[in-house]
């Protein structure tokens, strides 16, 4: 079998010949670390000019078969973006910088983490008539095209095909700031609606752009990130309403064109949003981030039956540890793997305190326990 067919049978609950080795890449520094190592070399360009990574060549030297990625998609955001600019220059070197989706973050030096919001552009209706309404508009220019090569290739390919689909509320999140948000939702419920309503509109309508082309996706895929180790960072019932028949509409779209496995990206504690992801047509929850929460497939299931599908729950934080924890993992993973209708992936990506030798026994040693 193909790893595109094992996908295919695992996520319709039918036996595969064997679980595929699913990744979701790394950290940038996790790669220097690998270099400084001697484990991996940095790829030169014909002037002998150091290049990125390949995160599926280094993935492949460790030993997994593919990363949870979608393969295609358009462009559901800010068209065009913010320019990117220094806004102010601390006197320790820190910035302040105005990203592409006008928000402006406190940039450190040597700091590797998201940068700090301390600014937002979108803030309230005139903000948002003026700056964000025309950057959030369907043209065709956001579609790609495919040439009849592309869509053979796509056909052939014996990795499983994602489509990229947008974000509902993330990226509003991202826009207007998580307080930014939740005061616009206060102030002008009607502007929240609106805001909602116009990107989901773009979302459905490049996908719908894509499918129109015959690319015949494994998968549809969604990013939304708005959980923290808590919970939700909006209220579950807001969500169900202002985002459910959203999700519905794009899912339904999939359906009618023959694929009805839709993924979602959404890392903290999502227990609260899975009913309105799941009665609305997305059925795999990725990358169930085991966090301080303890994620697990199995409460889930129990509580939701078999079209709760998952990709990930394998808690990445064992690759820091040694062997033994390791294998404790595979064995906490062992039963949610007979449940069916799952496949184990790092529930992100892998960090710098991860060790080459702990992620080479992980995938031995998944090997030998699911095929």
């Amino acid at each position: 079998m193909t790893h595109r067919e094992r996908v295919r049978e695992i996520l319709h609950h039918r036996p595969a010949d064997r679980i595929p080795l699913v990744h979701f890449g790394f950290w940038d520094q996790t790669y220097d670390k690998f270099e400084a190592e001697g484990h991996i070399r940095r790829p030169l360009d014909s002037n002998g000019q150091p290049q990125r990574f390949s995160e599926r060549a280094v993935a492949e030297q460790l030993g997994f078969d593919f990363g949870w990625n979608p393969s295609a998609g358009g462009h559901t955001g800010l068209r065009p973006g913010f320019p990117h600019q220094v806004v102010k220059t601390l006197p320790d070197g820190s910035r302040h910088e105005q990203n592409g989706d006008g928000v402006i973050v406190l940039v450190r030096p040597g700091a590797v983490s998201i940068p700090a919001e301390i600014g937002h552009t979108l803030t309230d209706r005139e903000s948002w008539e003026k700056e964000y309404l025309p950057r959030l508009q369907f043209s065709p220019e956001r579609i790609p095209v495919f040439s009849k090569e592309q869509l053979e290739a796509f056909e052939r390919s014996e990795f499983p095909i994602g489509l990229a689909c947008g974000s509902l509320y993330g990226k509003f999140r991202d826009y207007a700031g998580l307080v930014g948000a939740c005061y616009i939702l206060a102030d002008d419920e009607g502007l929240f609606k609106e805001i909602i309503d116009t990107i989901a509109e773009l979302c459905y309508r490049v996908t719908e752009g894509l499918l129109a082309q015959g690319l015949r996706p494994d998968f549809g895929h969604f990013w939304e990130d708005i959980c923290f180790k808590n919970g939700p960072l909006v209220n579950p019932e807001v969500f169900e309403e202002f985002c459910g028949p959203h999700y519905k509409k794009i899912t339904d779209l999939f359906r009618a064109h023959g694929c009805d496995i839709v993924s979602l990206d959404c890392d903290g504690c999502i227990d609260a949003l899975i009913p309105t992801w799941l009665e609305n047509g997305v059925n795999t929850m990725f990358p169930i981030e085991v966090g301080t929460w303890g994620a697990s497939m199995a409460p889930w299931r129990a509580k939701f039956g078999p079209e709760l599908r998952g990709v990930g729950g394998m808690d990445k934080r064992v690759f820091a540890r040694d062997y033994a924890a390791i294998d404790a993992e595979i064995e906490r993973l062992r039963p949610l793997v007979e449940l069916g209708g799952y496949i184990p992936c790092p529930d992100h990506r892998i960090p710098p305190d991860a060790r080459w030798e702990n992620i080479q026994y992980y995938c031995d040693r998944f090997r030998a326990v699911f095929g």
